[in-house]
């Protein structure tokens, strides 16, 4: 197990041997980023599946200070390499888009659940010692009974990406419990900011929204905006993942990470437009295929993970947006692109 020494918090990643799965995605590659700068040993295991927003433009810059494995956690020998003499494993690799899960069912399943066993299996007989903290989302919640939520209140998964969820979490404290590995999963709120995928409109509303205003294009905001979210920007996403890496109470927990405040679609709108200086609004009704599954106002109460290591997102809206804004401005062309070459389809 890992002892954290009592000097600067993330000083003991330096020379840790560390994966991040899904490495070349939105969060992950912000993660893997940030662990390099630390002076850790990284390597990526990313399948780089069309239309999930993992590309190499998100390493751009580090690339050459990475380990980088292109193969899907499914298969055993390039997940037993990958794994093989880890320290901390940070499992972000997965399918995040409610709608692709309903129309693809199967498909989630493969990539939610089926390479989860995988990697955990791989982990059982090769590095069972190796920490994993394991990212979910608070989507698993469903519609909130009270707000904000708290890691007490009921599952209802609304979709079946949130079921699939559920299900990687739960043989994630199996192994844990019967196989002895350490293990942490953390419930995403809505992460935002740059390397996120922007390219089409099924990963979540934010990403989107900010390719719109920053094309100067009309944003559909539904119903009448009042539904509230909490968004996290992705440095502070990164940075609680860095801290329930290092962090032995944390251990065998389930973590929820919100977002500084909620505020209304309406509102975000309104100050994603300021933000980019371009683009405006429009009411209309929901769609059907969304409004099956949207799950009213919910936000976060993520008080067990500041007890537990004093983390609390630090980011404004107003500076997250600015960041997010000026990160896109000269790379928008780059990240709207059609799925490119180093993405591949899977069967």
């Amino acid at each position: 197990m890992i002892a954290p020494s009592s000097h600067a918090p993330f000083d003991d990643y330096r020379g840790r041997r560390v994966l991040v799965t899904g490495g070349l995605g939105f969060i992950g590659s912000n993660l893997a980023r940030r662990l390099v700068d630390l002076g850790a040993e990284v390597r990526i295991l990313d399948a780089l599946v069309a239309e999930m927003g993992g590309t190499l433009h998100n390493v751009d810059g580090f690339a050459d200070r990475l380990a980088i494995r292109i193969a899907d956690m499914r298969e055993w020998d390039p997940t037993t390499l990958a794994v093989d003499g880890c320290d901390i494993i940070f499992n972000l690799a997965g399918q995040v888009s409610h709608i692709d899960s309903l129309r693809d069912p199967r498909g989630d399943l493969g990539i939610n659940v089926d390479a989860q066993l995988q990697l955990l299996d791989v982990l059982r007989h090769h590095n069972p010692r190796a920490r994993v903290v394991f990212t979910s989302t608070r989507h698993v919640y469903g519609r909130a009974q009270r707000v904000p939520v708290d890691e007490t209140h009921p599952i209802h998964p609304p979709d079946v990406n949130a079921i699939n969820k559920v299900t990687a979490e739960a043989y994630h404290r199996l192994y844990q419990e019967i196989f002895g590995i350490p293990s942490s999963i953390l419930r995403l709120t809505n992460v935002y900011g740059p390397r996120q995928l922007i390219r089409h409109n099924r990963q979540g509303f934010i990403g989107w929204f900010v390719r719109l205003a920053m094309e100067d294009r009309e944003i559909e905001v539904y119903g009448d905006g009042s539904q509230q979210r909490d968004l996290l920007f992705v440095d502070d996403a990164v940075e609680a993942l860095l801290l329930v890496g290092l962090s032995e109470a944390c251990v065998g927990r389930t973590l929820n990470v919100g977002g500084p405040e909620p505020i209304a679609h309406r509102d975000l709108v309104k100050r994603l437009i300021a933000a980019a200086g371009t683009g405006r609004a429009r009411f209309v009704d929901w769609p059907a295929d969304r409004k099956a599954i949207d799950v009213g106002s919910v936000w976060l109460d993520s008080t067990r993970l500041h007890e537990a290591t004093g983390w609390q997102p630090r980011t404004s809206l107003d500076e997250g947006l600015a960041r997010t804004v000026a990160y896109y401005r000269p790379r928008l062309a780059a990240y709207c692109a059609p799925a490119g070459a180093g993405e591949i389809e899977l069967a």
